[in-house]
């Protein structure tokens, strides 16, 4: 008797779930996870050439645009493939857990922010000063807003849920994405276990999105890649304020942020002490 049976193969068992699992709960997570987790070596390699004096422009701008480029193009490919992959997440969705609907991504999204500051009023040396994070921090807002508003107009992709024609990218993604990057490029490189975290919180807003029937698929991918691709060009085109030239008093920055049809306020206090 043979010990080893022959198991038939078609494309068509890549697409499918392991038995007793929902093909939703196993393939969109799977994906946004693997292709997220992707930022992490890549934001790595591009710390690691953005002070490197010698190495060419062209080669940090490659660093900085790798990662979001992967989940714009995945997303965009989701997205024209006559949406197919869209509805078969939609329909399993609605199949698995019609009556799914929670809050939490509306908060969650801000959590990497919150924990960059937190962790500073904890005494946990982060990569620059509150000054520099901050100012970075909010021309990372700025240009996400810049790209994630007008796609929203020009797209006019239809919501699953409501049909509202303003789906396409997800603003909540791309924030979530956006404060994940800002996490990593100021713990990252002496924390890579807490951007992971991060990186991973953002990737459940993204599922989360998709749960609560408020986005497609392509929607949370591009949104990703854009949230990404926001704080990359802060960190790479920001020039760091000089030390000398920082004002002494406490003040208290206030950094506008967009996510769908409302905004809100990051408030930063910044204290002097001294050692």
């Amino acid at each position: 008797m043979n010990a080893f049976k022959m198991i038939p193969f078609s494309p068509e068992s890549l697409y499918l779930p392991p038995s007793g699992r929902s093909a939703l709960t196993f393939h969109l997570p799977a994906l946004l996870l693997a292709i997220g987790l992707l930022a992490l070596p890549v934001a790595h390699a591009q710390d690691s050439v953005a002070f490197n004096a010698k190495t060419h422009a062209r080669q940090r701008w490659g660093k900085a645009l790798l990662a979001p480029s992967l989940f714009i193009l995945t997303g965009l490919a989701v997205k024209s493939d006559h949406a197919a992959f869209n509805k078969y997440v939609r329909e399993e969705r609605n199949e698995s857990m019609p009556r799914f609907r929670t809050h939490a991504d509306d908060y969650l999204q801000y959590a990497p922010v919150a924990a960059v500051y937190g962790l500073q009023v904890m005494g946990m040396k982060s990569r620059n000063n509150v000054l520099n994070q901050t100012v970075r921090l909010i021309e990372s807002e700025v240009l996400m807003a810049a790209m994630v508003i007008p796609l929203k107009k020009l797209t006019a992709v239809p919501r699953p849920d409501s049909g509202a024609p303003n789906s396409f990218p997800s603003g909540h993604t791309a924030q979530a994405f956006a404060a994940a990057t800002f996490f990593y490029k100021e713990y990252g490189k002496d924390h890579p276990g807490l951007s992971i975290v991060a990186y991973s919180t953002a990737t459940g807003i993204g599922v989360l999105r998709v749960l609560n029937n408020r986005h497609w698929t392509s929607d949370v991918l591009v949104g990703a890649g854009i949230g990404i691709l926001s704080t990359n060009l802060a960190y790479l085109l920001h020039k760091p304020i000089p030390s000398n030239k920082r004002k002494k008093l406490s003040g208290i920055a206030v950094v506008p942020s967009y996510s769908q049809h409302s905004a809100g306020l990051y408030l930063s206090l910044r204290v002097p002490y001294h050692r």
